[in-house]
């Protein structure tokens, strides 16, 4: 457990030394918000109809250009936030270099079509960000959680390329399009191999269980790294499964498989993040379940949905994590305050969730039709429902104030939601695959019943109650040994 084993070898770091003053920190931010302009009017043209191509090398699709909008937008924050929080940093010039190196990387990576220029920017992509894990370079810790990331990265980036070397074998294509297009034409057996070895990669990628403690260990780097590796690089997963939908699509035990995958991880990243006091902790727990239910809604068939997802988990995870040292009390811990709900709260908690639910449905086309759909229905209205219990009970408001704010605003974020749905659908439809729910199977239903049983657990405090399961949990949510601090000088030091 924390701070029980572990070296105490206080590092003595030069990473506080003031740097000469340096150009790189201000060229860097205004290259990145000029990116996030061009990006910006590149998504306008595609809207309008327009979409590119150089020969099999890059394609510039509606997908393309939602990713640099959205890519450019948090790199462009966090080169801003970055200015104050790395001054003073001896190595500020390389950490600047590297993410907006690692900018660079990701767009064209979500434009590569040849598949060698999309495995050598996947690969880079992973290279760069070990390497900000590892920022600090006399920090101990940090090189070991930077080594840790790095064999995660090569695994994928091998796996990757394993699954991409067998489908250019297959079909003779070396581009993503040319090999998408001869889908039908590959034996099941080598399919399922590609497959299999494309779907791990995403796995890695993304944190998802049981390859999650590289992300967990990864709180060594800076924050502003972290936040750009929890808001863009892990949905990296998303993308590449997006990218191969077709490939995945067709054949519905691979589908179901990845159901199961995104459904485990989004409920042991949910039951890690509640035994959890360590604020980043928490944040890297959020992220394990949000990358599950991203890839679970890919495994159901709503690749647009999982893209929306991402971009909405970007958003609210790079201002978790940007203002995460503000969220850090040098107080006492204190019980917090949790009020019985009263009748009425239980009935405007149960109403809210239903029109949660039925309002989802109704915006977004999923839940409507006796298919995968019906799935994230149900988990939207569970989500819902524990979301206004937790609000009914903690909120400071009157009792009155309460009952009426809740539905407003719980409604007004599913509203907001059905929006960008459609809004990304429309935009990449033009893609190979958006939408391709799948029919309802056991494995489905068995899915939809752990998360009933998931939500009963966590109302009813199970984890809390059973000992085992606690200490099972929290041993769970431990990064690697070698990244543990132990001792509070460690952190004075750092």
């Amino acid at each position: 457990m924390t701070g029980q084993t572990g070296r105490n070898d206080a590092a003595t770091l030069s990473e506080t030394v003031s740097p000469p003053t340096s150009f790189l920190p201000r060229a860097a931010t205004v290259a990145v918000w000029t990116l996030f302009a061009l990006s910006a009017g590149v998504l306008a043209l595609v809207v309008a109809g327009g979409e590119w191509a150089v020969a099999d090398l890059v394609v510039v699709d509606g997908l393309t250009a939602v990713m640099w909008v959205v890519v450019t937008f948090f790199s462009g924050i966090v080169h801003s936030y970055s200015r104050r929080y790395m001054a003073g940093d001896a190595r500020v010039e390389a950490f600047f270099a590297r993410i907006f190196a690692f900018t660079l990387v990701v767009m064209t990576m979500t434009a590569a079509n040849h598949v060698a220029l999309f495995a050598g920017t996947w690969l880079a992509m992973g290279l760069v960000m070990a390497s900000l894990v590892g920022h600090v370079r006399g920090w101990e810790q940090a090189q070991a959680a930077a080594a840790s990331a790095r064999r995660h990265f090569l695994a994928s980036s091998g796996l990757l390329a394993g699954g991409l070397a067998i489908l250019v074998w297959a079909t003779g294509a070396t581009s993503i399009s040319g090999i998408l297009g001869q889908v039908e034409t590959l034996s099941q057996p080598v399919a399922l191999v590609a497959v299999g070895a494309i779907f791990l990669a995403a796995m890695l990628q993304s944190a998802l269980v049981p390859f999650h403690t590289w992300l967990l260990s990864s709180m060594t780097a800076p924050t502003p790294a972290s936040a750009l590796m929890h808001a863009g690089f892990v949905n990296a997963g998303g993308i590449l499964l997006t990218r191969f939908a077709p490939l995945l699509a067709d054949t519905p035990a691979v589908m179901s498989a990845i159901v199961v995958v995104g459904a485990v991880s989004a409920l042991l990243g949910q039951a890690l993040l509640l035994v959890q006091t360590d604020i980043k902790r928490k944040l890297g727990a959020s992220t394990i379940a949000q990358m599950g239910f991203m890839i679970l809604q890919c495994g159901l068939g709503f690749f647009a949905a999982a893209v929306a997802h991402l971009v909405l988990h970007g958003f609210y995870k790079a201002y978790l994590f940007l203002s995460s040292g503000e969220a850090v009390e040098q107080t006492a811990p204190k019980e917090s305050k949790r009020d019985r709900l009263t009748l009425p709260g239980v009935a405007v908690g149960l109403l809210t969730a239903v029109g949660g639910g039925a309002l989802f449905a109704v915006l977004t086309g999923k839940g409507t039709a006796p298919n995968s759909g019906l799935v994230l229905a149900l988990v939207v209205v569970l989500t819902t429902m524990h979301a206004t219990r937790d609000v009914l009970r903690r909120s400071t408001l009157s009792p009155a104030a309460r009952l009426l704010s809740v539905p407003v605003v719980v409604l007004t974020a599913i509203g907001a939601y059905g929006v960008l749905f459609n809004a990304i659908s429309t935009v990449i439809a033009g893609a190979p695959m958006a939408k391709a729910p799948t029919e309802l199977t056991a494995v489905h239903v068995g899915v939809a019943a752990l998360f009933v049983l998931s939500y009963l657990a966590t109302e009813l405090g199970w984890h809390r109650a059973s000992d085992r399961l606690y200490v099972a949990l929290l041993n769970r949510s431990q990064p690697h040994p070698d990244t543990i601090l132990t001792a509070t000088e460690d952190y004075d030091d750092a």
